[in-house]
């Protein structure tokens, strides 16, 4: 399976202490350069400043082979790359939390899941306590969601247990 993350869901697994579920869901990872800057970049929390400077074997960064394209310059640096690679690795999955990467993706035929889609997948792997992660993600980060994205996952998360 091939996987390219944009920045914010390695941001938020990181800062949450759940990083660990890409390598037990997807095997490796792949970034293009660019989300290896924003990671590194002075803004992001040290803890994941620090992680990237030793980012472990399954992180692969992979240079992006095609010319920018224009079509994608309303969105930022990283967002645009992960696009790009995930479009010339052709893809299994996108990780991508930005609403309009995430459309512009759809809209481009790459299957996409972000931080929350991570938590549910794990939760029915059994892998996480995805609601206490969830909450640790809204306390302990600046991530976002709106009330009904939040109504959605808790919804999502209650089906799983009942499942089990």
């Amino acid at each position: 399976m091939i996987v390219v993350a944009d920045t914010s869901p390695l941001n938020y697994l990181l800062q949450i202490g759940c990083e660990s579920l890409l390598p037990a869901l997807y095997g490796r990872v792949l970034m293009p350069p660019a989300v290896s800057a924003e990671l590194n970049d002075p803004s992001t929390p040290p803890l994941v400043r620090q992680w990237i400077t030793q980012a472990p074997d399954w992180l692969e960064i992979r240079i992006i082979v095609s010319a920018p394209d224009s079509e994608l310059s309303f969105l930022g640096e990283g967002e645009q790359q992960a696009i790009q690679l995930a479009l010339e690795r052709h893809a299994d999955l996108l990780l991508i939390d930005d609403r309009r990467g995430r459309a512009e993706a759809d809209r481009r035929g790459i299957a996409t899941t972000g931080t929350l889609g991570v938590l549910l997948t794990s939760a029915r792997r059994g892998l996480v306590d995805a609601e206490a992660s969830y909450h640790r993600l809204m306390r302990e980060t600046n991530f976002r969601a709106n009330a009904m994205v939040e109504e959605s996952f808790l919804r999502r998360l209650r089906e799983i247990e009942r499942s089990r």
